[in-house]
């Protein structure tokens, strides 16, 4: 797609307004992302800020309360909102987003992975191999690292989408064993078929919204599952020293928090099976502070 085009950036203030409210939909609605997009110079924290704020507009199309039928027509208009984008829109979002694409090459066209994958979601699928869970994350999450690149930049841009892809793949997944109960109520489940009839576990719902105790093999699964985020994880942080130090500390801190979530998860499967578990706002900084002092996750 390359850059979107750019009539100049006339409207000036109109261009910062729009980038506010991404931000305040980034501190307010993507806490976790917000701990490494403030560790950015402006002008690219803004930029991230733009991609997060759409990213999040598609997520909640397809987590809203819409019908099946009303959530395909808004997410097929958010795709094309992305392939006809305007700096001149009335839309705040994709005024910022334009800007953004005009200054950095961001990909914008990994936004129609996005889509993808959230209309799969929207469809309720569900996922009989590792391998077809490994695609959608990758639509849904690795689009997002994708784009993020292009907020950066790297040094071998090839080398360095396939470990922004991967990082994103291992925060997805790391998402999916933290919310197995949350997605199960709302009817979905991402774990693969065959793996839960590998180690006997049916994710049965009982009274009040709470899954039937799997015992051992739920516990086994899980960490099944961790070990191989692990790996994404640990290819996935190849990426960091591509990056410049801001770039760095930003996407160490995206990565820390979700990975000390992980291990939280590996330490006791069966607590993060009865809720979404969550990290302190002060840890949450300490892996932020870490970061900008060169530590990594």
């Amino acid at each position: 797609m390359g850059r979107a085009p750019h009539p100049g950036r006339r409207g000036s203030e109109r261009i910062r307004s729009a980038y506010r409210q991404c931000e305040e939909i980034t501190r307010t609605q993507a806490r976790n992302f917000h701990y490494g997009i403030r560790l950015l110079p402006g002008p690219k924290r803004r930029a991230l800020s733009a991609i997060y704020a759409f990213a999040r507009r598609v997520d909640d199309i397809g987590d809203g309360e819409l019908p099946e039928e009303q959530k395909l027509r808004r997410l097929e208009r958010a795709r094309g909102d992305i392939r006809s984008i305007d700096i001149d829109s009335e839309d705040p979002v994709l005024v910022a987003l334009a800007d953004a694409a005009h200054v950095l090459p961001i990909p914008l066209e990994a936004f129609d992975d996005l889509i993808d994958g959230c209309e799969a979601d929207v469809h309720g699928q569900e996922y009989r191999t590792f391998e077809e869970l490994v695609t959608y994350c990758r639509r849904v999450a690795g689009s997002v690292g994708r784009l993020s690149l292009g907020v950066f930049g790297a040094s071998q841009p090839d080398v360095a989408s396939g470990r922004a892809d991967a990082l994103g793949v291992a925060l997805q997944l790391t998402n999916i064993l933290r919310d197995v109960l949350e997605d199960r109520c709302n009817g979905r489940v991402y774990l693969p078929t065959e793996e839960l009839d590998r180690f006997g576990v049916r994710l049965d719902l009982v009274g009040h919204g709470m899954l039937l105790d799997g015992g051992a093999a739920l516990d086994e699964l899980i960490r099944f599952q961790a070990r191989r985020a692990e790996e994404w994880y640990a290819e996935g942080l190849r990426l960091l020293p591509m990056l410049d130090r801001r770039s760095r500390a930003c996407c160490a801190s995206m990565a820390g928090i979700y990975h000390e979530l992980l291990q939280r998860i590996i330490a006791d499967p069966r607590t993060a099976m009865r809720g979404r578990m969550s990290l302190p706002g002060w840890q949450k900084a300490a892996v932020a502070a870490r970061s900008l002092a060169g530590m990594t996750p």
